[in-house]
């Protein structure tokens, strides 16, 4: 029997699941042991993830950025493909025990069989339309990333005040390095989103039938932006400390993820 790609996620996500629980005992253990178990586990989903984005795409033949369940598996692999390549260094390999739940939270919600939804008329998904909604999936996966460093911040800052001891045996990165990879997956999604927003204009000026203009979607990705800018502004005009600006990568992590769906689903133009 072949598997189809919705498969291969499953199996993803099932790793996902095992490395979340394995996350606990890695919590317990106050971060003191390299972390490889995590690694191998989270190293497996992203072997299936892929796979499963890959069968995906070439049955579509195009980029499988069409609904809500293929825009969210998008976003969960730009994440565990960042953390595939952070992981190889030791010091940040513990990174997965903190994305793990969010990759498995996002998995299990993808998997939801309404979300998966194949619309019986052509998607114009290609050229730049595919460009934009990628750079934007990008974005958000970037942004997941530095909510997860910034969780691990808080993490590494609340053991520093309360569990002398166990930050220094700890081998998570210093508040110091993590705060820089908080900083940097910031500014980074943020040009991403900026440069796929931008490409709205000519998407619209190559397809006159589009309208944009009013649409819930559009309105929702425009405040995004503007509460990132404002995040990042807040971190340069002020000189925001690392705790401000972690729990601000957080909440607005969570705020596009727990909206995201919504207004995808109220959008003439993106449902």
């Amino acid at each position: 029997m072949e598997f189809l790609d919705r498969d291969y996620f499953k199996l993803a996500v099932v790793f996902y699941g095992l490395s979340a629980i394995y996350s606990v005992f890695v919590w317990r253990k106050g971060f003191r042991e390299d972390n490889r178990i995590t690694y191998i586990l989270m190293a497996l989903a992203f072997v299936f993830h892929t796979t499963a984005l890959v069968k995906r795409g070439f049955s579509l033949e195009q980029c499988p950025v069409n609904n809500i369940y293929e825009a969210m598996t998008f976003i969960s692999w730009t994440m565990v493909t960042a953390y595939m390549v952070i992981g190889a260094f030791q010091r940040l390999r513990f990174l997965g025990a903190f994305a793990a739940p969010f990759l498995f939270a996002i998995g299990v919600f993808a998997l939801m069989p309404a979300l998966d939804v194949r619309s019986t008329t052509p998607h114009f998904v290609k050229g730049w339309v595919s460009l934009h909604a990628s750079l934007i999936l990008l974005a958000y996966g970037t942004f997941g990333l530095s909510s997860i460093a910034g969780l691990m911040y808080l993490t590494q800052e609340h053991d520093l005040k309360f569990h002398k001891l166990r930050a220094v045996l700890s081998r998570m990165p210093s508040v110091e390095r993590l705060e820089r990879v908080t900083n940097r997956a910031l500014l980074i999604g943020f040009v991403l989103l900026t440069v796929g927003l931008g490409l709205v204009p000519m998407i619209v000026r190559e397809n006159p039938s589009l309208q944009v203009k009013g649409d819930p979607k559009v309105a929702w990705s425009i405040f995004v932006w503007l509460l990132y800018l404002a995040l990042l502004g807040w971190r340069w005009r002020f000189s925001a400390g690392g705790r401000a600006i972690a729990w601000g990568a957080i909440g607005s992590f969570c705020f596009v993820m727990l909206t995201f769906w919504g207004f995808t689903l109220l959008s003439p133009v993106h449902n």
